[in-house]
């Protein structure tokens, strides 16, 4: 990964600059700025030249919040690595709400951000790789009584137009693909949260409660979404019972 470019959003300084003394004794070329439009027109005027964004979230002007949310509108996928202050739960949701891959809360040790940018960098150049080689995704898809356009980025249920975050429809999309398939939990972080699947995080639960509480006509009695409890989760889109409660 030695090479790779990183663009730092950070509007105190010195953290700025240690982070970048860091990262380029590591072999990373790095850019700073200090505010999200600054970001946002950097990458606008060098596009495909960022690998990774460290990004803060308490920034003059405009959140790292709203910086996050217009790279995946403007469909820029590089990774995404939140750097922040902030350690509610409900902040590192909405922060992977808004497409952020990883949250790291201040004061980080080095080692675990440089462990965290090398994984996300290896993570990211195999999905690109296996982007290029695997058949064309599913567009649409209809289920129960949904219908679901994933490149519009659009559902119906039960007649009701409903509005889904990216990763929702990112985790959704990887389940129909797998539909009928048990999936273990480590799978769904590498290839859905694009993090090692190692991780000790609630994030799998937390967003397939989210789509039981949009597609199921009884969340609390799921028959789509499936958990099987200290093993992984399925996807039935014809409809089953589960095998155990809801995790």
């Amino acid at each position: 990964m030695k090479g790779k470019h990183i663009l730092v959003v950070e509007d105190e300084a010195h953290l700025a600059a240690g982070i970048k003394y860091n990262l380029v004794a590591e072999g990373y070329r790095v850019t700073t700025v200090g505010d999200g439009p600054s970001a946002l027109t950097y990458i606008k005027d060098h596009p495909e030249s960022v690998d990774l964004v460290i990004l803060d979230l308490m920034l003059p002007g405009m959140s790292g919040y709203a910086v996050c949310e217009s790279l995946r509108s403007d469909n820029q996928h590089m990774p995404v690595l939140i750097l922040s202050a902030r350690t509610l739960s409900e902040d590192r949701a909405r922060g992977f709400d808004v497409g952020a891959d990883q949250y790291l809360t201040k004061p980080f040790d080095l080692d675990e951000l440089l462990s965290r940018v090398k994984g996300l960098l290896t993570l990211y150049s195999r999905r690109v790789g296996r982007e290029l080689n695997k058949p064309k995704q599913i567009r649409v898809f209809e289920f129960a009584e949904s219908q679901v356009d994933f490149d519009a980025f659009q559902a119906n249920v039960r007649g009701k137009a409903v509005r889904m975050t990216q990763l929702e429809m990112k985790l959704l999309r990887y389940f129909v693909e797998n539909d009928g398939r048990l999936i273990p939990r480590h799978e769904l972080l590498e290839n859905v949260w694009e993090m090692p699947g190692y991780l000790n995080t609630r994030a799998p639960d937390q967003f397939i409660r989210r789509l039981r509480k949009i597609f199921e006509p009884e969340p609390a009695k799921p028959r789509h979404f499936l958990t099987i409890r200290d093993v992984g989760y399925r996807f039935v889109a014809k409809g089953e019972n589960a095998e155990t409660q809801p995790g």
